[in-house]
């Protein structure tokens, strides 16, 4: 049985994978679930494991008062997409984040 140290929400929300290591990208995707610890999402690209990257998921609001969450993590793991889309699941530490108001 699998144990995991935070609880899990399923959450659908936006994600944009900002920075891949040094290399500043944009490319967008969506979260499947989200913790206090990580995050998996699905992107068109998997990063390399072990690679730093910047994230950003929309986390909605009022149409006056929307908020990012800008995150700052590690690639665990890249797996392709069960779907029939050409995706890959992506499984990232969130090890930094800071709270952005959404730009307009």
């Amino acid at each position: 049985m699998e144990q995991r140290r935070s609880r899990r929400f399923a959450l659908q929300l936006p994600v944009s994978i900002t920075r891949n290591g040094t290399e500043r990208i944009q490319q967008i995707g969506l979260t499947k679930n989200i913790s206090s610890g990580g995050v998996l999402f699905t992107a068109s690209t998997g990063p390399d494991i072990g690679v730093s990257i910047e994230y950003i998921i929309a986390l909605g609001g009022s149409s006056d008062q929307k908020v990012n969450l800008r995150c700052i993590g590690k690639v665990l793991r890249t797996n392709r997409s069960n779907g029939t889309d050409d995706s890959y699941d992506i499984a990232a530490t969130l090890e930094r984040y800071e709270f952005m108001r959404a730009e307009e």
